[in-house]
């Protein structure tokens, strides 16, 4: 998943919870990978998922502002137009030794737009190197 750097820190940290979006991921999905966006340009962690939950913008800022790691202003401007969005629960955060790179280490060629399914097997080598 796509994050700005800023926001990437922030959950590493444990200070933001939650990361919002504008649809859900997938109900399988139990772990997301941190791009953190350039100057960046790598994987710096991973997280699992603790749930998502998807209602009105304002709904999701009454529920997580606290949590949100972001400003009220930012977020609204987010969700800006949108009926709905989902807030995806930040449960443990696991960091490799040193970022990963997405080619080398995952084998992907570009960074997702927002975010893009990887294959299981490096996947789950990336989470074992974060183990």
């Amino acid at each position: 998943m796509s994050i700005h750097p800023t926001y990437a820190d922030e959950i590493m940290s444990g200070t933001k919870r939650v990361e919002f979006r504008k649809r859900p991921v997938g109900q399988d999905v139990t772990h997301v990978m941190i791009y953190a966006t350039a100057p960046v340009s790598a994987v710096i962690g991973a997280f699992t998922v603790a749930g998502q939950e998807t209602m009105e913008p304002a709904g999701l800022w009454t529920r997580f502002h606290t949590v949100a790691g972001i400003t009220k202003r930012r977020f609204f401007d987010y969700f800006s137009g949108r009926t709905s969005g989902t807030g995806i629960l930040v449960n443990e955060v696991l960091r490799p030794d040193a970022p990963l790179s997405l080619l080398q280490d995952l084998g992907v060629r570009r960074p997702p737009q927002s975010y893009q399914y990887l294959p299981a097997d490096a996947a789950r080598e990336a989470l074992e190197r974060m183990a």
